[in-house]
């Protein structure tokens, strides 16, 4: 079994008063924002001819485009994180790539300055 991984950073803001109703001095019940790390990993029992599972170049260049979805915005205003826990953003994350990366097998989410990361798997 092969594993090939590719990391990046964004900033972004969210609030989550929708899952602290009636803790107004709850801090997730204001907006705030956070320093994320991802990291794609893929999955492949046996190489491309390439010797690779995917060129790294390729992998960078759909981190990219998740990198200029994610960074620096508002996580709740974009469809589909209207609830934006760690869990459902990286969910989110590996729907969004792994037409792109159809060997994705997992997606990490970790806010490194809190200490929290939650991991999203492939399913079967």
């Amino acid at each position: 079994m092969y594993e090939q991984s590719y990391q990046f950073t964004f900033e972004a803001a969210h609030d989550l008063a929708e899952n602290v109703r009636g803790e107004a001095d709850h801090p997730y019940s204001r907006l705030h924002g956070h320093s994320f790390v991802v990291t794609l990993t893929l999955r492949a029992e046996k190489l491309a001819p390439e010797g690779w599972i995917v060129d790294f170049a390729k992998l960078k260049a759909i981190c990219e485009r998740l990198h200029a979805r994610l960074d620096h915005r508002l996580l709740n205003a974009i469809p589909g994180l209207e609830r934006p826990t760690l869990e459902n953003t990286a969910a989110w994350i590996f729907a969004a790539a792994v037409a792109d990366a159809p060997a994705l097998f997992k997606v990490e989410l970790s806010r490194p300055t809190l200490n929290e990361r939650v991991a999203y798997f492939a399913k079967g």
